[in-house]
């Protein structure tokens, strides 16, 4: 993302992490103070935060988490064992996960996840036991399901994140 005010920005602009949908003062995008920051010219900064909101454009790219693989952090609003709620951390990749679904053995079928905000799914009937998920995801290869086996532990635990397999391109 980069800001368009040639007197105050870069042309580089910063590479940010888009997590969730945001909404204050009329804006798309609501960046940290350090992404703000990085936008503006070396001496430049102060007077950037001083003009407050600006116009940016922005482009798409491939997220890069060098070493690390998918993982599924436990919401912390979280109740076990009645309401499940995971945050997907290192989806990298140009992907887009567009579904989630979790395992019910007891009743041998995957049970849609409700997409809470950006990268949350939540469902009120977690199932017993260890969890598996299911992710549709949409990248360069089409549209295709992602399975992560026995990621989340039959006894997990409210803003803990667990490690899969899974690595996006």
């Amino acid at each position: 993302v980069r800001c368009t005010n040639p007197q105050l920005c870069t042309d580089n602009g910063a590479n940010i992490v888009v997590t969730d949908y945001g909404e204050g003062d009329n804006t798309d995008f609501i960046l940290s103070p350090r992404a703000y920051s990085r936008m503006a010219q070396s001496d430049k900064a102060a007077e950037l935060f001083a003009y407050g909101v600006v116009e940016v454009e922005y482009q798409r790219i491939p997220c890069r988490y060098g070493g690390y693989k998918m993982q599924f952090k436990v919401h912390e609003h979280s109740k076990y064992p009645d309401y499940l709620a995971i945050v997907i951390l290192y989806q990298a990749g140009q992907t887009e996960i567009l579904a989630a679904d979790v395992w019910q053995a007891d009743c041998k079928e995957w049970i849609g996840m409700r997409r809470a905000y950006g990268a949350v799914f939540d469902t009120t009937y977690p199932p017993s036991g260890e969890v598996t998920l299911r992710f549709q995801v949409q990248g360069r290869a089409g549209v295709y399901w992602v399975q992560a086996s026995n990621v989340i532990p039959s006894d997990w635990k409210a803003g803990v994140a667990y490690e899969s397999d899974i690595e996006l391109e």
